[in-house]
């Protein structure tokens, strides 16, 4: 409920905020470069990287802001440890205005505690924060075979980390995704080429309203 409002009213202060920025836009120039820390739901798997959500988001976002950067730094098969390591290195190579963080998929598949991927996504969140980004996290899913109590801690650590740190809880790539078969890889864990327009309109507005805001203050 917390992250779904706070959702909620970043997108309702980006439309109130929705005609200065189209005069600002005309004169400030911003190119923002939103870095993109995944695994393989945004490292494009099975498909060319320009197929994937985040290259449509980049194109998409460049009508608003021209000379918009989406880095694309997923990993297929990474896990939020991985992120953690990696993260330093990004920060200081590419100044980002937006970090999103899209792991923990691959810790929930292999049983990985969630206080660690709690400890490593608010890790990411603090060093993304403290370097001047903005924070996204996104969430993940597992199947329910993992037992209520793991897939519920799991789901939390999502939340508890972007409420210790400040972050942003987005929504869920794939939702209405992953419960379509025709959606889905045949592997049921990969969206298809033609999810990936739906899932860039589902990560879109919360990115559109985080640059917003940054744009304003």
């Amino acid at each position: 409920m917390l992250h779904a409002l706070r959702v909620g009213l970043l997108l309702g202060l980006a439309l109130l905020l929705t005609g200065q920025l189209a005069r600002a836009e005309s004169t400030a120039g911003e190119r923002p470069r939103i870095l993109v820390v995944g695994d393989s739901i945004s490292a494009a798997y099975g498909m060319s990287l320009e197929q994937g959500w985040a290259a449509l988001l980049e194109r998409r976002l460049q009508t608003r802001w021209p000379g918009a950067q989406v880095i694309n730094a997923s990993i297929s098969g990474d896990t939020s440890a991985g992120g953690a390591r990696r993260l330093p290195k990004l920060l200081a190579e590419h100044s980002p205005d937006l970090v999103v963080i899209e792991l923990g998929g691959n810790d929930g598949l292999r049983g990985y505690p969630t206080s660690k991927l709690e400890a490593n996504l608010s890790f990411m969140a603090e060093a993304a924060s403290t370097a001047g980004a903005e924070v996204l996290i996104l969430p993940m899913e597992i199947p329910p075979n993992y037992g209520p109590r793991y897939t519920r801690s799991f789901r939390e650590s999502f939340e508890r980390a972007a409420t210790d740190t400040g972050a942003t809880l987005g929504p869920f790539l794939l939702d209405g995704i992953a419960t379509e078969e025709q959606l889905m890889q045949q592997d049921g864990i990969h969206p298809t080429v033609e999810a990936q327009p739906m899932i860039t309109d589902i990560v879109q507005p919360v990115i559109e309203a985080l640059l917003a805001l940054r744009e304003a203050s």
